[in-house]
């Protein structure tokens, strides 16, 4: 049995906990029993038993034939109360504002999560407006401007092997290759994504040094065929006095007794 601490693992909490990653991850593709049961490898019985439950509480969702199982309502609520009494979150989003004003692109805040991204607020330029909103999801962090941000933070000893995920055919695939991306990331002092996690996407990534290492990082997303020299080089300056307030806002608030996260 794992422990974390010191302390055992509660195998009934973690089965759920893998349970509600596991759909969410699925995103629109409700799963059925069987298929739960045989990915997390428990016995068929149990997991009915653990999905009405879950059910009954809001957690998951079924469909009117009950064969169908997918994440819940009270994930999203989760979810939200999350984003609303994150300290580092509500030191952001004024800044975020700023910035999407300023400069007329989208905007993004996003945590470090394992080998991934999490984006926890977005502004969306009024020239681009995606179908689907980024705050909640989750993208590899070897493919985007905040994770390649993040990264940069770390030891290249840290970096998994690979072969990496390829969301485009500009994404980083090898251990090599984003080695070499990440220590030019630290020589400018930020990064840049071309096309390679949504193709006709450029970004560019802040890490914000709050913490040490950063968890935290802002970014600038622009479409390629707005993306001038000259635009690039406003979105830099804006972007680095953007991340130098939102730094002074956050110590200032650490200083005053505000709650620390880990």
């Amino acid at each position: 049995m794992s422990e974390t601490g010191g302390v055992r693992e509660v195998k009934s909490a973690a089965r759920t906990v893998e349970l509600l990653e596991l759909l969410a991850a699925r995103g629109d593709r409700p799963a059925r029993l069987q298929e739960l049961a045989d990915e997390l490898g428990v016995p068929r019985s149990s997991m009915y038993a653990l999905l009405q439950t879950l059910i009954s509480r809001g957690w998951v969702r079924t469909d009117v034939t009950g064969s169908l199982y997918g994440i819940g309502i009270h994930a999203l609520l989760t979810g939200t109360s999350y984003l609303d009494s994150d300290p580092r979150v509500r030191v952001v989003r004024p800044y975020l504002d700023e910035a999407s004003e300023s400069l007329g692109e989208t905007i993004h805040m996003g945590r470090l999560d394992g080998r991934g991204v999490a984006y926890l607020a977005t502004r969306e330029s009024h020239e681009y407006l995606r179908t689907i909103s980024r705050v909640g999801r989750r993208l590899p962090a070897h493919v985007g401007a905040l994770g390649k941000a993040l990264l940069a933070e770390r030891d290249d000893a840290e970096l998994p092997e690979g072969p990496y995920e390829a969301l485009t055919a500009n994404s980083h695939t090898s251990r090599a290759s984003l080695a070499a991306d990440l220590s030019r990331v630290r020589g400018r002092g930020y990064s840049i994504d071309r096309e390679e996690g949504v193709l006709g996407i450029v970004g560019f990534g802040f890490a914000l040094r709050y913490d040490s290492p950063a968890q935290d990082a802002i970014s600038c997303s622009v479409p390629v065929a707005r993306l001038t020299p000259e635009h690039e080089e406003r979105i830099v300056a804006v972007m680095r006095e953007i991340r130098a307030k939102i730094e002074a806002t956050a110590t200032a608030h650490a200083a005053g007794g505000a709650a620390q996260w880990r």
